[in-house]
């Protein structure tokens, strides 16, 4: 009966070391997703960015334009 409830404890252990594992393989790969996307939100800030000025400078330009 006490062997039994060790035997079943330990598949119990296995069983959540393994979940753990898996869990920690996920955790790892939803980061690497994460840094990613965060990465791209950046470059898509910075372009965005880049394209105000190029708008502005042309403005600039049309607004000199137009008073000469």
């Amino acid at each position: 009966m006490i062997d039994q409830r060790i035997q079943t404890a330990i598949e119990k252990i296995k069983s959540l070391k393994a979940e753990r594992e898996e869990l920690k393989k996920r955790v790892l790969s939803l980061e690497e997703i994460i840094k990613t996307k965060n990465q791209e939100i950046e470059n898509l800030l910075s372009e965005r960015d880049l394209i105000k000025r190029q708008i502005e400078e042309l403005l600039k330009e049309l607004d000199l334009e137009s008073h000469e």
